[in-house]
């Protein structure tokens, strides 16, 4: 899961990474790609941490990068299209909008006004996918007149291609045209932008920390308000100190699990969990709608090949009895075929032979 952090020049794109990652910004390289892996919130993981008290617990984790900034004065460079590469391999976007004001921070083509900004990052990302639809429709005219054996395929592609020009000329993006399934799969080796999901977040200022976004874009999965800089200097403080300081600033909660777990539901992913055993309970992150033997391969292929069954337990059955006796004795655990479609929370043990 890779989530890249974009914006305009001067609206605190590394302050936001400094937020998410935890990395202090005085320790990033200044003009290569900032990466980290993040862990994504689950307080469902503790309590089986709890529960089973093993050696460990390994968490769902969400790479964001932080792309190198702009200079001003780059024109159509200076947003998302320097990136293009880096983002149709992302699997999501972080758009960080400034709304703070700051006499040391010059502003970009001079305005602070993040409503307009997210319609420029949107017209970007709609012209960028117009042109790679444009260009391969212009090979698959060509293609189609020859008889191959996928000529039926490749004109399928075509006319959904033609269908993505129509609605991206009409300004809406591709996720209002294709949803889940053959047709996002046939365009997904394209990266087109509109097709991913997009967390809007509004850099803000103290003053106006708590507030809500002052407008909800149609396009966005999710809008968050934070004040960058003070989120990330408080992650950096000792754990025991941060509440005085929070409280201090009316900061009510760290937005940055909120945002890292926006990141995870817009990506359509559920997690599944391992463990019971004294070595480790597990956090598995897999696609709504994955298979109980589509999970076990998430874990290894052998598991895959050689499955047997899937033992499972709901984890709201599991904190309702608090045990594994006592949910066996409720009737909970259930032995489930491979083509069980794994729920968000399940925990499971899988019977395999190779």
């Amino acid at each position: 899961m890779h989530v890249a952090i974009v914006g305009f020049p001067y609206a605190g794109k590394t302050a936001v990474f400094a937020a998410l990652s935890g990395i202090p910004r005085e320790r990033m390289k200044a003009a290569a790609e900032n990466l980290a892996a993040v862990h994504v919130p689950e307080p469902r993981l503790d309590f089986l941490f709890d529960l089973f008290r093993p050696k460990r617990k390994t968490e769902a984790t969400i790479e964001f990068v932080d792309l190198p900034g702009s200079a001003e004065g780059e024109d159509a460079q200076a947003g998302l299209t320097k990136h293009l590469p880096t983002l149709r391999q992302s699997d999501a976007l972080v758009v960080v909008l400034r709304g703070f004001t700051s006499e040391s921070v010059p502003k970009h083509a001079d305005r602070i006004d993040p409503a307009r900004d997210v319609r420029e990052f949107r017209d970007e990302m709609l012209l960028a996918d117009l042109e790679i639809c444009a260009a391969r429709i212009q090979k698959l005219e060509k293609a189609v007149t020859k008889p191959t054996k996928d000529q039926d395929l490749l004109r399928q592609e075509l006319e959904l291609l033609r269908r993505c020009v129509d609605t991206l000329e009409r300004e809406k993006p591709l996720r209002a045209l294709v949803r889940p399934g053959p047709e996002e799969k046939l365009l997904r080796s394209f990266g087109l932008l509109t097709l991913k999901p997009v967390i809007l977040i509004i850099n803000v200022d103290e003053d106006a920390i708590g507030q809500e976004p002052p407008f909800r874009a149609e396009q966005a999965a999710a809008t968050f308000t934070l004040c960058a800089s003070l989120e990330a200097d408080l992650i950096q403080m000792d754990p025991a100190d941060r509440p005085a300081f929070m409280a201090e600033y009316g900061v009510r909660a760290l937005a940055r699990d909120r945002i890292i777990r926006a990141c995870f539901d817009a990506l359509g992913l559920i997690v599944f969990f391992t463990g019971g055993g004294p070595d480790e309970v597990r956090a598995w992150p897999v696609q709504r709608g994955t298979t109980a033997v589509e999970a076990a391969g998430k874990i290894h292929s052998d598991i895959e090949r050689g499955f047997i069954r899937a033992e499972t337990v709901a984890y709201a059955d599991l904190l309702a009895t608090g045990c594994m006796r006592e949910a066996k004795a409720a009737g909970k655990i259930r032995l489930e075929h491979k083509g069980y479609v794994v729920q968000d929370g399940d925990l499971i043990t899988f019977k395999f032979s190779v």
